[in-house]
């Protein structure tokens, strides 16, 4: 004799369920692990032109997946360090009456060189190299 309609019938229901389970499983484990993401790496970008940059302001430039933050200071000097404070990993900014770096955070500061001078910051910012190519900011990493 052959397969009744209900042995049939559970069966399908049965290879059905298994498929809807792993269907709605997927997305959720898809979401829980994440893909590996290869990291970036980045030796020098462009910031913009040297001409347009105003006299003691500052901008926050990305530098691959790290914010660095790009000062002109009174003296038509440019600085770049890493922008992301040693403490707690707060992003820092320019104080222009004190010409400083100041994590808002927790009250930490920090030299236009990167030097840690009050507050929590454990340790100093890392310095950037900043040059001028016909008009163009470039900022690269220090090398050794």
């Amino acid at each position: 004799m052959g397969v009744s309609r209900r042995k049939f019938i559970n069966t399908l229901f049965g290879i059905g369920s298994i498929g809807s389970f792993f269907a709605f499983l997927y997305p959720v484990v898809s979401y829980l692990i994440p893909p590996k993401v290869a990291e970036v790496n980045v030796n020098s970008v462009k910031a913009g032109k040297a001409s347009t940059f105003p006299f003691n302001s500052s901008k926050i430039v990305k530098f691959g997946r790290e914010p660095v933050i790009l000062i002109k200071d009174k003296e038509n000097n440019f600085h770049a360090d890493t922008a992301t404070c040693t403490h707690l990993q707060c992003i820092v900014q320019f104080k222009k009456s004190t010409q400083q770096i100041w994590c808002a955070c927790h009250n930490g500061l920090y030299t236009l060189d990167g030097r840690n001078i009050s507050g929590p910051p454990p340790k100093p910012l890392t310095p950037m190299k900043v040059t001028v190519v016909k008009d163009e900011i470039v900022i690269s990493k220090l090398t050794a």
